[in-house]
């Protein structure tokens, strides 16, 4: 290894030990405990072959009815201590690794909900899954578990290499030497595998993926009849993750074998040389069944140890990657001394904004807009025009690329990113609804919320007759992003939702897409009964829902190409909005 190489790996090895010292420090008693219990575990293997040694000398050499007969029950006492010592320190390794894990996937929570949109955006439910869950697993209870074992094979090897020296020094030295000749091979493995554990990492990841695309998106698979592309998508991430299994045995799994061969030219070197002492007379038979007894007990851990370093290295492997998603920086966050927003006074403004996703697309091009406080405005314009985009910018699920937008005529960078979203009440396209009942779907707009003001809400969403007629009523359970709902009954609970927190800013995104007519009218007067007092944004494909807005804008390809009332935007001949107007009513206005 380099200088610079070495340099690398301490530097590594502090930032680890940093990130992760507050998740272990807390259970560091047990820790330690677990760690000084293994140790004993070890020591008292050396106690069989030990025992050998009076026992081969006076009953089988001399033939002596002078039988140590405390021999056998010395050996069932220090193993039955052995067995319990085991159980203790199986017991508080559990606790210890435990612990650590689950208080490590909470802290990665936190992290996953602080992280930004583009972030999921970026990285699918199977990455998201396997570095925020099965890395944990893999990282704390494997590594503990293979702690715990190399500790007591550790003191086990001391104590036996104790037996050794003592039986006789000569053949000692050659059974020590022939045993670091079988560890060389392991400084390689974690450089070997690293690469191919973490490509590993990311194909498993996407058999997560497909489980979760399989479960959500059954209907379309059903529907579409796509079980035999899905089927394929599935087997081709299998087959790649079983190549990558391959290459990690072929580059680990010549260690063990190799060890055998080490090992076993050990023991016959012993034996050839333990003979001729014999018959010298150097040590006596009792002398060498007790150094050989201990020469196997050593060495058959020895054989199977490269197995067990693999895994210890795997888990350090899971530990840098947990490293890296503990040092990752949301890119949304709070600046220094942001305030909190209180309400909307004067207004909002898009100032100069310019956004894109990537850097080769832009999605946004100067968008400047004015909204006066309490006034609605309606967003048009064809499909992937950025409507959604521009509204998905004020409360900061992205952030503008140049530019700035502007809540009373301070940058929304200057309010803290919790009063900015209190002060908003968001009604998605695709509306997403937690598992668990009615009224705790309702009540994540705004917990306090009282059971009247429920009430209220159930009837301006036109649920009020359907929610009567459960059974168990507002404490009916939905099941999985509301799988026991039609499309039309999950988004009047999303509008519920939104209705209930009262918010002064209110975004609708295609809020009433998913209703028949009957409900879509209901509904539409409900939300515009709410819109006093309050800045709406609508965006909206059926026109027919916004012909009252005070403000309509049309953005097409990420411009504002038009602004004004429905019969001012009717008026311009050749417009884009009269065009979509004409294209929906199929009328000349």
């Amino acid at each position: 290894m380099s200088k610079k190489e070495k340099i690398e790996l301490k530097m590594k090895f502090h930032e680890h030990y940093e990130m992760m010292w507050p998740f272990v420090r807390p259970y560091l008693f047990r820790a330690i405990l677990a760690v000084l219990v293994s140790i004993p575990i070890g020591a008292l293997d050396s106690v069989i072959a030990l025992s050998l040694k009076p026992y081969m000398d006076i009953v089988v050499v001399e033939k002596s009815a002078r039988s140590p007969i405390y021999i056998p029950f010395l050996i069932i006492a220090f193993t039955s201590l052995q067995g319990f010592l085991n159980y203790v320190a199986t017991y508080l390794n559990t606790w210890v690794g435990t612990n650590i894990n689950q208080d490590l996937k909470r802290h990665l929570f936190k992290k996953l909900m602080s992280m930004e949109t583009s972030y999921f955006d970026e990285n699918g439910s199977g990455v998201i899954l396997q570095r925020f869950s099965t890395d944990c697993d893999i990282a704390c209870t494997g590594l503990l578990d293979n702690l715990r074992i190399f500790v007591s094979r550790f003191f086990s090897s001391f104590s036996l290499v104790c037996v050794l020296i003592y039986n006789s020094w000569q053949l000692a030295i050659i059974a020590v030497v022939v045993m670091f000749c079988a560890f060389l091979p392991l400084s390689t493995v974690k450089k070997r595998i690293k690469e191919t554990v973490m490509r590993s990492v990311t194909e498993a990841s996407k058999i997560y993926e497909n489980y979760n695309e399989a479960h959500s998106g059954n209907k379309t698979v059903s529907g579409y009849n796509l079980q035999k592309y899905m089927y394929g998508k599935f087997d081709a991430a299998l087959k790649q993750l079983f190549k990558l299994s391959i290459k990690i045995v072929q580059k680990t799994a010549w260690v063990t074998p190799l060890m055998h061969v080490v090992v076993s030219a050990g023991i016959g070197a012993v034996i050839w040389y333990g003979s001729s002492m014999i018959v010298n007379g150097t040590i006596t038979p009792g002398n060498f069944v007790s150094f050989i007894t201990a020469l196997i007990m050593l060495y058959t851990p020895v054989k199977g140890i490269g197995k067990s370093f693999n895994n210890v290295q795997i888990s350090f492997l899971a530990i840098e990657r947990l490293v890296e998603i503990l040092n990752i920086t949301p890119k949304i966050i709070d600046k220094e001394n942001a305030v909190d927003l209180d309400g909307v006074k004067k207004g909002i403004e898009f100032k100069d904004v310019c956004f894109a996703y990537r850097e080769d697309a832009p999605v946004l091009k100067n968008i400047n807009l004015k909204v006066k406080a309490g006034s609605n405005i309606a967003i048009v314009g064809n499909s992937g025009g950025g409507k959604t985009t521009l509204v998905n910018l004020l409360p900061r699920f992205y952030d503008v690329t140049s530019g700035q937008v502007l809540i009373d005529g301070k940058d929304i960078k200057d309010y803290s990113l919790k009063s900015l979203r209190a002060n908003m009440a968001v009604v998605f396209q695709d509306n997403f609804l937690f598992s668990g009942t009615i009224r705790e779907n309702i009540l994540a707009g705004r917990p306090d919320a009282t059971e009247d003001e429920i009430q209220k809400v159930l009837e301006l969403v036109y649920l009020e007759d359907f929610v009567a007629g459960l059974e168990k009523g507002l404490d009916t359970e939905i099941g999985e992003h509301g799988a026991t709902l039609s499309g039309g009954q999950k988004q009047r609970i999303a509008i519920a939702r939104a209705l209930i927190k009262d918010a002064p800013i209110v975004i609708l995104d295609e809020a009433t897409s998913a209703l028949d007519n009957k409900s879509e009218a209901v509904v539409q007067k409900a939300v515009e009964n709410l819109m006093k007092n309050r800045t709406v944004f609508v965006i909206a494909h059926r026109l027919s829902t916004i012909k009252n807005a005070e403000k309509i804008v049309v953005i097409n390809d990420g411009e504002i190409i038009e602004t004004g009332t429905n019969e001012e935007l009717l008026a311009i001949e050749g417009g884009a909005y009269k065009a979509l107007y004409n294209a929906q009513f199929k009328t000349a206005a």
